[in-house]
């Protein structure tokens, strides 16, 4: 653990998760579609956004409260919905959960996930939110909707950008298989890294256990996540789908994959509490546009009222500040969390949101900020391209 508390940013996480994981099981997480340059494109386009400070402002007591999805939660960060989350460490999701639940924070539960609904329910009381999708079997999306009420959900986030999956090439290259399984190309690798392997080969069984009791497409052998979402996930949803899943539920709302303000306005119509803005981490769509660059005219779109929640590309608490300038409510993310459960299990999930809080607060304080509840587009602007800076 000593040397998780080495790392002093998303960046340092994410080198240690790289030294404890085989090399396919450390790409599923880092990697992304085709040429990977809405994957870097994420994280870049913060960049090209400055703070413009405020001084003189008492920032003695800075004010981080806010609600998302209708919950309270301490700072405005959720933690996004990440699938096979087992085969980053076997505590999996109850441990990102416990880690949230120490810092005030959201968690969203992926139906993609390895431990059950009712499981994390029971072991995790804060609120929480639970990423569905449009299954070829409606009934099951229909089940869902009813163990999640059941269960006590505060949310759902619907996923609408995987008619089909995205061209993830390092898992083709590396041969990633649900569940894991060693193959003459990664045995090497797995070899290398017997701490993860060990467990993970010869543990309890690797299971999608939210949807496994009725599509159990593990149970001949391992198969690939190309595979998988093909012959499960419907390429015909349509908005109709949104309406009539926004009525079965009846609580908050959000459609997670969402890039332009007509499909942000469409979604709010559609009878959603809110929209987050998504290309998949980079995972789908190579090309899309950065998340960040998105924010101003979706909030310009939908008004005041929904919740506008950027997903993607944040490594940093001052990216959290620009992306609330710009309108969004909160952020989420996914990989940083990841690469601190790969590191280091809960401890590691929870080295990294202390991070991420403290770079938030002192973001706000050198920018002069004692409420987010003040922030706006003044405190935001973009940075012309090839531009220098000067001292």
């Amino acid at each position: 653990m000593k040397r998780v508390e080495r790392a002093h940013n998303v960046a340092d996480l994410r080198l240690l998760a790289r030294s404890r994981l085989p090399r396919p099981i450390f790409d599923y997480i880092d990697g992304g579609a085709d040429d990977e340059v809405s994957l870097r494109r994420n994280v870049t386009a913060f960049k090209d956004y400055e703070l413009v400070p405020d001084v003189l402002n008492d920032v003695s007591d800075v004010r981080t409260e806010t609600t998302i999805f209708g919950q309270p939660s301490r700072w405005p960060l959720m933690l996004s919905p990440t699938g096979l989350t087992r085969m980053f460490h076997g505590h999996a999701e109850l441990a990102v959960a416990r880690a949230a639940a120490r810092h005030g924070l959201l968690y969203s539960l992926s139906t993609m996930g390895t431990t059950r609904l009712e499981d994390l329910a029971q072991a995790f009381a804060r609120p929480k939110v639970f990423q569905i999708y449009i299954f070829k079997d409606r009934g099951l999306t229909a089940e869902f909707v009813a163990r999640c009420r059941e269960a006590g959900f505060h949310g759902l986030a619907l996923t609408v950008d995987t008619p089909v999956a995205g061209n993830r090439e390092r898992d083709r290259v590396s041969g990633l298989s649900l569940p894991p399984k060693l193959t003459l190309r990664s045995m090497f690798s797995f070899a290398l890294h017997p701490s993860w392997s060990i467990p993970a080969l010869t543990g309890s069984k690797f299971d999608l256990a939210n949807v496994s009791h009725k599509v159990d497409a593990l149970a001949a052998g391992p198969m690939s996540l190309f595979d998988y979402i093909g012959g499960q996930f419907d390429r015909s949803v349509s908005w109709r789908d949104v309406e009539w899943l926004a009525r079965e539920w009846n609580g908050p709302l959000a459609i997670k994959g969402v890039m332009t303000p007509e499909d942000a306005h469409r979604s709010i119509a559609s009878g959603a509490t809110g929209v987050m803005i998504s290309n998949h981490g980079g995972r789908q769509l190579d090309g899309a546009p950065a998340p960040i660059d998105q924010i101003a005219a979706v909030r310009d779109t939908v008004g005041d009222a929904p919740d506008v929640i950027c997903d993607g590309g944040i490594r940093r608490g001052s990216d959290v500040v620009k992306a609330l300038a710009l309108g969004a409510t909160a952020c989420s993310i996914g990989r940083p969390y990841l690469y601190g459960l790969a590191a280091a299990g809960e401890t590691g999930v929870d080295h990294l949101l202390t991070l991420m809080r403290q770079e938030f607060e002192r973001t706000l304080m050198l920018a002069g900020i004692n409420d987010i509840a003040a922030l706006s587009r003044r405190h935001v602007r973009h940075r012309p391209r090839g531009s220098a800076l000067h001292r």
